[in-house]
């Protein structure tokens, strides 16, 4: 039996995001009338044998969350032909499962409270399987982001804050909420879940055209009848969704057994009583960087926003040893940060850039209003804490400075220049540069060429980082094809590299790869 594991804590990043058209701001809802006659096809499937339920048994009863999610479940189980090869493909890849399920295993008992305690069918808890593979950090080309892929509109329409220090669209918290906010929107419009799914995949407006093109044409408006007038990815969309449910309610039929994951919180929300270090929040909470900034993916630089939310998830069993630590910390403490003394003719940025930082960090840690003048004699409080991010949040960083150019500017290539030389003019890591510029470190340049360089792109942080480990450019490298299920991350820790040296040499603009694509690995020296 292929065993598939709930508690794997893989940290990964996937191109298998799927991306959403951005609906208008928060119309009224608009009823949309459905069937117009009963649809001879697709049929539904008689209801399994075994039961999944067992009665009387409240919610916080059963001792496996996978069981409790099967309890749930309201969605029809539809005959079709586009579900049953979608079915297939989840049957013979359970690798694939096993490395999705492993990176649900921290979310998903916060994802079904909510649905319950909106009377949901908890088939929306899959959903994420279909939308990010559940990678918090998955991203689209059409730059939508997190475990839900929000784009920046949809986002910002369902109170999603976005700015350089935080991404509500990967907070794990939020971003559920506003998922489900979106979803019973949409269910209040269409009144069939279906249809609802459906349009959080390709928006409303695309499914109320084919609904009333149906209509109009006498015919069924239910999803399998008008989802040849909807987007291709759409159509393979809602059957994506219902054949995992159909596998995930009785995997023994099919040679896969999922482990057990217990039916009890991951993760606790704990105030932080303001901004903090993230690398001192994750020493404090005894547990990796890395999974501090898993639990936290919404947080994409050194330190939580100065604005706002203040507070983390930490793992629930070291929640109350956080909650005390950070209750003892000082201000400078719990930034990690080092003092200034104004000199004469000193300047923001001067200081700034002695510190390896950026001006608008230096205002935030003093309150100093974008016009105020320094006085000499001032304390000014900087950072001082030198720590490189995880591959995945400096890729995260880099989108946003990416759209954010005027924090850095443009370097017009001159004769004899080189990345690297033009990289550490710039105080930027040569990968980095790179990537900003869609370009593979070893390309050649040309005098004139324009080169987008930003002191905050990649490193992220205000402190300078340390180097990443150079990668020879004479060690040889192959050719990889991309397989359905493959993240950067599985690919870079097959061949011993990271993941960001795999964005460097093919000049990837972000994490997004698709099947079939040909990606060049060069293997580091040892």
């Amino acid at each position: 039996m292929k065993r598939i594991s709930g508690l794997l804590a893989a940290l990964t990043l996937t191109g298998c995001a799927t991306v959403r058209e951005a609906p208008p701001a928060a119309p009224a809802p608009v009823p949309v009338p459905v069937a117009v006659a009963p649809a001879p096809t697709p049929l539904i499937a008689p209801a399994p044998e075994v039961p999944v339920t067992v009665a009387g048994l409240t919610p916080e009863k059963y001792a496996d969350l996978f069981d409790r999610i099967r309890a749930g479940y309201q969605l029809p189980d539809v005959d079709s032909p586009s579900v049953e090869r979608e079915f297939r493909w989840y049957a013979n890849n359970p690798e694939y499962l096993d490395r999705v399920f492993g990176r649900a295993a921290p979310y998903l008992f916060h994802i079904v409270g909510e649905i319950e305690a909106r009377q949901m069918p908890l088939e929306i808890a899959l959903l994420p399987v279909v939308e990010s593979a559940f990678e918090p950090y998955a991203y689209s080309r059409a730059r939508a982001s997190g475990l839900w892929q929000f784009i920046p509109p949809t986002g910002s329409r369902f109170g999603l804050k976005q700015d350089w220090w935080y991404d509500g669209r990967r907070d794990v918290i939020e971003s559920t909420r506003a998922a489900l906010d979106y979803l019973q929107f949409l269910y209040s419009e269409f009144d069939d879940w279906l249809l609802a799914v459906a349009a959080y995949n390709c928006g409303e407006a695309n499914v109320e055209r084919a609904v009333r093109a149906n209509l109009a044409a006498g015919q069924p408006t239910d999803f399998f009848s008008i989802s040849a007038r909807l987007p291709r990815e759409t159509r393979a969309y809602v059957p994506k969704l219902l054949a995992m449910a159909r596998l995930f309610l009785s995997p023994q039929d099919y040679d896969i057994e999922f482990s057990a994951l217990p039916n009890e919180p991951y993760f606790v929300s704990v105030d932080t009583l303001g901004q903090i270090d993230m690398k001192l929040a994750a020493d404090l909470a005894g547990i990796s960087y890395e999974e501090l900034y898993t639990l936290n993916p919404a947080f994409h630089r050194w330190a939580t926003d100065p604005a706002g939310p203040h507070h983390l998830l930490v793992p629930a069993d070291t929640a109350d040893l956080f909650r005390e630590s950070v209750r003892q910390l000082t201000a400078d403490e719990r930034m990690r940060v080092t003092h200034h003394r104004v000199e004469s003719g000193d300047t923001v940025a001067e200081i700034a850039r002695k510190y390896h930082t950026q001006t608008h960090v230096i205002r935030e840690l003093n309150d100093l209003p974008a016009t105020a003048k320094l006085v000499v004699g001032d304390d000014l409080r900087v950072p001082s804490g030198v720590t490189e991010l995880p591959a995945k949040v400096q890729l995260a960083a880099l989108r946003v400075d990416r759209g954010t150019r005027a924090r850095g500017g443009v370097h017009v290539v001159r004769r004899g220049d080189t990345l690297s030389a033009i990289a550490r003019r710039n105080r930027m890591n040569v990968r980095t540069l790179a990537a900003l510029n869609n370009m593979g470190v070893n390309d050649t340049l040309r005098a004139g060429q324009r080169l987008v360089v930003s002191k905050t792109a990649g490193d992220a942080s205000p402190a300078r980082s340390s180097p990443a480990r150079r990668s020879g450019s004479g060690s040889g490298g192959s050719s990889y094809t991309v397989r359905r299920g493959d993240t950067l991350w599985d690919i870079a820790k097959r061949f011993g590299v990271s993941v960001s040296q795999i964005v460097a040499w093919n000049g990837l603009a972000g994490n997004s790869i698709r099947p079939g694509q040909k990606l060049t690995v060069k293997k580091t020296p040892g």
